[in-house]
């Protein structure tokens, strides 16, 4: 299997354990995997892209206008990473957007709206609440293992849900895995909801 996978957010949303968890599963499934992250420059805050490169590659870095799939964890950091979208690809993104300090400052009143309905127009996507999914358990700071269900569940992956929950379990900490687990399993029932074509995604 070949397939581009680009993870994006901000400091703190669990960007680069999300790829991680990626990169293992699709290794567990016999793959070759190539990732790479670049991090901005606040730890919290900055703009965080992780590529996932599974199947045969030259380099870990995705090219601009290739990536399968964009898992996005905010709004502006889909927009902003669009570029490598390509033609026919799909954008899974979390509709709660994180305000950045610039913005807050200046009091702009972004809220991801503007974002979405961009999005909406321009490619293939599938807008979810990950909170949402948390909310339910009680443990909001799993938004990322959502979103990673909801990629499963939809098909956009290329992976088999079970896989990718192997790999929470071997990797989460124990006090925290079951809660983990069960909104994985949440996120994949949400994505089930959406169809994405194998030969498209």
């Amino acid at each position: 299997m070949n397939r581009d996978i680009l993870i994006c957010g901000v400091g703190g949303q669990g960007t680069v354990l999300a790829a991680s968890l990626l990169a293992a599963a699709a290794m567990r499934e016999g793959n070759e995997v190539h990732s790479a992250e670049t991090i901005g420059m606040a730890q919290r805050g900055g703009s965080v892209t992780s590529h996932v490169r599974i199947g045969t590659s030259f380099s870990p870095l995705i090219p601009y206008g290739a990536a399968d799939v964009i898992l996005a964890f905010e709004p502006a950091e889909a927009v902003r990473n669009l570029c490598y979208l390509k033609e026919g690809g799909h954008v899974i993104v979390n509709r709660m957007p994180v305000m950045p300090v610039t913005e807050a400052l200046k009091q702009t009143g972004y809220d991801g709206t503007q974002m979405l309905s961009y999005l909406q127009k321009v490619c293939q996507v599938i807008v979810v609440d990950a909170g949402e999914i948390c909310r339910e358990f009680g443990f909001e700071k799993a938004k990322n293992v959502a979103m990673l269900g909801v990629a499963a569940g939809c098909g956009a992956l290329g992976l088999k849900a079970d896989t990718l929950k192997a790999e929470i379990s071997a990797r989460v900490p124990e006090k925290f895995l079951e809660l983990n687990q069960m909104i994985f399993e949440a996120g994949v029932k949400e994505g089930e909801r959406y169809a994405v074509n194998e030969a498209t995604a």
